[in-house]
């Protein structure tokens, strides 16, 4: 049984020990990514279960995922090992302000192969919340048909949907694809989780309660806008509303992640039921923590960390 579901692409990531471009630094770490799987790392250390649908090349790379969600306590029998794709990896530059630029070696992965078959019935089981991404759904034509019936069935079986649209354009054939079918699949979720400069892109409304609206308009019960180090603004389908301050990083190494982090935030805080403002208080603490480490899910805080970092912060 899991509480709390998500899908996607796992990936090994290689994080440089210094500046420069690929050809000039000489040695790397690696770790796990993809931003469901961060998402999924994140739920379990804040003590909540989770179920990780996916799949990998049986290779060193796969193995090597496999056994970092295993250690991290994710339900991981929906993970399909296979023989015929390569598990897909990735680098990144180290920065000292702003994005990495990021390099994928994705194409044919084991994961792109994901379809509708490796969604069922038995792999929604026992779950609240099922929590999609705008990547996933990028990925290959199957597995965006994934990402549909997997919502579909998610529904029937009475779980709430999060989608967090997590804009990816290299992925899609062009712009107007990427939008159009991004808020097809974001029409009637429960929460929608849009950045800024994402929720204008895909509504072409240019304030935050506009790129609330649209999507509220559209079925959506609650919508949250993530606005960086501000913070993140919410409105829901009753007309609730509020803006939520966001927290003092310290020292900011590098983003990527942060907004998986924030989703964490979000699920975790909706599964204990507390008030959606409550949740946003985490989700902002949540970013603000993983900001500070070069990882994509190393600074994912325990339960008694997150508390002890939001109390010490006067949250």
């Amino acid at each position: 049984m899991a509480e709390i579901i998500t899908m996607g692409e796992p990936m090994v990531v290689l994080i440089p020990h210094e500046e420069g471009s690929f050809t000039e630094v000489r040695s790397f770490s690696k770790g796990a990514a993809g931003a469901e799987l961060n998402v999924a790392i994140g739920v379990s250390r804040l003590e909540h279960s989770v179920r990780y649908i996916s799949r990998l090349g049986e290779d060193v790379l796969g193995e090597y995922l496999l056994d970092v969600m295993k250690q991290e306590g994710l339900d991981v029998s929906s993970v399909e090992m296979t023989e015929d794709r390569l598990t897909g990896f990735y680098f990144k530059t180290k920065v000292t302000s702003g994005d990495p630029q990021v390099f994928y070696m994705r194409k044919n992965s084991a994961a792109s192969a994901l379809s509708p078959a490796n969604i069922t019935t038995e792999s929604l089981r026992g779950g609240k919340f099922l929590h999609l991404t705008g990547i996933t759904a990028a990925i290959s034509e199957s597995c965006l048909q994934a990402c549909y019936k997997a919502k579909e069935l998610a529904r029937e079986a009475g779980l709430q949907v999060t989608f967090d649209p997590n804009l990816r354009p290299s992925l899609w054939k062009d712009e107007r694809e990427m939008v159009s079918t991004l808020n097809e699949l974001a029409q009637g979720c429960d929460y929608v989780l849009p950045g800024v400069a994402e929720g204008r892109l895909l509504t072409g409304r240019d304030t935050l309660e506009g790129i609330a609206d649209f999507y509220l308009e559209r079925g959506v019960e609650a919508v949250i806008v993530k606005n960086g180090s501000e913070g993140a603004y919410y409105k829901t389908s009753s007309g609730e509303s509020a803006h939520s301050p966001g927290f003092h990083a310290g020292s900011i190494v590098d983003t990527v992640g942060a907004g998986d982090a924030f989703s964490v935030g979000v699920l975790t805080a909706l599964a204990e039921n507390l008030p959606l403002s409550a949740a946003i208080r985490r989700s902002n603490a949540m970013g603000a923590i993983m900001v500070s480490s070069a990882g994509d899910n190393d600074a994912l805080p325990g339960r008694t960390e997150l508390m002890r970092f939001m109390k010490e912060a006067g949250a």
